[in-house]
């Protein structure tokens, strides 16, 4: 291992207080705090509690103070509007101050919710910092979610404002986000006071007398007045947002991200795992809506006083698979950061990577993946077509930033594809089995984060502190679970295999579907790939493969099928009882573009299932549907 990772970790392990003291001192403090741990407070404990700090101060006002305020802050490109802006630090400063007098015109003060429901538009992130600004906690909820959604969202957060827009963009449709924000509020217990609407050219939303203002009035009036708002500091222990996930139950879990531990863990991150530095370009193609786009578009480069892009697209499709390439040739990115179904969607469309040769990414430094598993053979086809380091690394809403990585900033360690690499600094993993007790090395099992969790972390569910030790914390007594299962080998890599609701049980044998995508996705003519557990009244059950194959793909999908058959068979055993192989156009996603295997397997078993609230076009899953009962396959 690098001498920078082995240091830097055991210096966590021997003086975690003192350790996170000293990273403490990135961010700016109105009153620095006394310690960095109190194990007494909250749940677990809770980081820098008599730390008093401001995240909007750290991400603008500091860098304009310490002379940076012509640098660029943010890139706003949008392929789907042909719209390119940069904003410098003053400039955002300037618009997040003067929106911030705008919310407090409206009642909003520190302590109050304010709902984001916007696309990827600066507006977006200027809402952000200014609820930060004056110590607001945002919420910010994908634009385009279904009115229910966001209903129970409105509900759960009791929400004094919501900032929206009339539309977003999706590549040859307008969805018209007025309408599902009416319904929402109308299906909503919970009333919001207000609620700003960003009125985008591509469609008009009707604004109702005396509850919809108009974004841009608001705006211009306060400016021409030349009213601003200070930042108000907060306790670092401060709810800086609320970042909903889907519950089991139906009811969403808000995730509560304190302001001062985030800050402190962002700061590390972006020195010691990105390896990026004040003033180069940091792109996240993700989307302010997940936790991503949360810590690494806005608050993580910002803090840093880096440049962050604001990517308005997709991919692929908009125009075509360089998309890509063409923003890190025209803003000199160093690195990017994205899920592994974009470079999936990537290769599918260009499997000989000839659109990057059409570009010059020489600026590039390094491509960090997440937000789903990364197959060893994506990650092989990315770093032989960018010629670039390709860092997996692995972590969660719950945890804001990575649970393990490869840390850049450290000296990279030596790549294991299939593994995120090693846990950084504050987490503390192992691997149990069912009853609590830790298994040895390679041997699969749950993975857990001995407490306490690092800064960054969540200390709660918003008011459901109950709740919060029931999902994530009774189940291992002194760990936090993370419901993912995988294992850790001998020399401390972590390999994440499957959520623990994925590992199937085949006649008495745990197998992890992840283990077999990895076979699936080495067939050279497979793009992506999902495997599921279906029912089966002999074995428990059994595993069924969904394969996309690469454009171009000529022969036969029956061929390619059972050569994939063969392939787990060969590399996995018998043992898998892989038999049951189906080629589909696509697969079933998010929005984020994580894999919904587990509607897939209701689906299969003819359970019933509900339409998750994140998918990206519902119309998968027909087909997922017809290709099963073509097949005859399921319960």
């Amino acid at each position: 291992m690098s001498k920078g990772y082995a240091e830097a970790y055991q210096a966590w392990r021997e003086d975690p207080q003192r350790f996170w003291g000293e990273a403490a001192l990135a961010i700016a403090w109105f009153q620095d705090p006394a310690v960095a741990f109190d194990g007494a407070a909250g749940i677990y404990g809770r980081w820098f509690p008599d730390g008093i700090t401001n995240a909007c101060y750290n991400c603008l006002d500091r860098h304009v103070i310490a002379g940076r305020g012509d640098q660029p802050a943010l890139i706003y490109d949008s392929p789907v509007t042909g719209v390119k802006q940069t904003f410098s630090y003053s400039e955002m400063l300037e618009s997040v101050a003067t929106f911030t007098a705008v919310l407090a015109d409206k009642g909003v003060a520190a302590g109050d919710r304010v709902i984001i429901y916007m696309p990827m538009i600066p507006e977006a992130v200027v809402a952000m910092l200014a609820c930060a600004r004056i110590g607001a906690i945002h919420s910010v909820v994908f634009g385009g979610f279904a009115a229910s959604e966001l209903a129970a969202r409105i509900d759960d957060s009791a929400a004094r404002v919501v900032v929206s827009a009339s539309c977003g963009l999706e590549p040859g449709r307008v969805v018209a986000y007025k309408p599902l924000l009416d319904a929402a509020i109308a299906l909503a217990r919970h009333k919001p006071e207000t609620c700003i609407v960003l009125q985008r050219p591509q469609c008009a939303a009707d604004l109702l007398p005396g509850r919809d203002f108009d974004f841009k009035t608001l705006i211009a009036e306060t400016a021409a007045a030349d009213r601003t708002a200070d930042c108000v500091p907060v306790a670092a222990t401060h709810p800086l947002y609320i970042l909903y996930t889907s519950g089991t139950t139906g009811q969403p879990k808000g995730v509560v991200r304190d302001t001062g531990g985030y800050l402190v863990a962002l700061a590390w991150s972006m020195r010691h795992l990105y390896d990026i530095r004040p003033g180069e370009v940091f792109w996240t193609a993700s989307d302010i809506g997940w936790v991503v786009g949360h810590s690494y578009i806005v608050y993580g480069p910002l803090l840093n006083g880096s440049t962050t892009i604001l990517y308005e697209g997709k991919p692929v499709g908009t125009p075509d698979a360089g998309a890509f390439w063409r923003v890190i040739s025209e803003h000199k990115a160093v690195a990017l950061f994205t899920a592994p179904t974009a470079f999936r969607a990537i290769r599918k469309e260009d499997p000989d990577g000839r659109e990057i040769d059409r570009y010059d990414v020489a600026t590039l430094r390094t491509l960090f993946l997440a937000g789903e598993r990364a197959d060893p053979d994506t990650l092989a086809w990315a770093e032989a077509k960018l010629g670039v380091p390709v860092v997996d690394h692995w972590w969660q809403t719950e945890t804001g930033w990575a649970i393990a990585g490869n840390p850049v900033g450290l000296g990279m360690l030596p790549v294991k594809h299939g593994s995120p690499t090693v846990p950084m600094p504050g987490y503390d993993i192992h691997v149990l089995d069912d009853t609590g007790h830790v298994v040895g090395a390679g041997t699969l099992g749950n993975i857990a984060v001995r407490l306490p969790l690092p800064p960054g972390c969540l200390p709660t569910f918003w008011k459901a502190d109950e709740r919060f030790h029931a999902a994530c914390l009774a189940e291992f007594p002194g760990y936090y679970r993370t419901a993912d299962a995988g294992y850790v080998d001998a020399d401390g890599y972590v390999f994440v295999m499957a959520r623990t609701d994925d590992i199937i049980n085949v006649a008495g044998h745990r197998l992890s579907t992840g283990a077999m995508e990895e076979v699936c996705a080495s067939h050279p003519d497979v793009a992506e790939c999902a495997v599921i557990g279906i029912a089966d009244p002999v074995k428990g059950q059994i595993p069924a493969g969904f394969l996309v194959l690469n454009n171009g793909v000529s022969r036969e999908s029956s061929g390619i099928e059972r050569e994939v058959v063969a392939l787990v068979r060969e590399r996995i055993g018998p043992v898998a009882a892989f038999k049951t192989v189906i080629c589909v156009k696509r697969l079933p996603k998010t929005r984020s573009g994580k894999i919904l295997r587990g509607t897939m397997q209701k689906i299969a078993d003819r359970q019933d299932w509900k339409m998750p609230a994140t998918i990206d076009d519902p119309a998968v899953l027909d087909e997922i549907a017809a290709a099963l009962l073509d097949r005859h396959i399921g319960a």
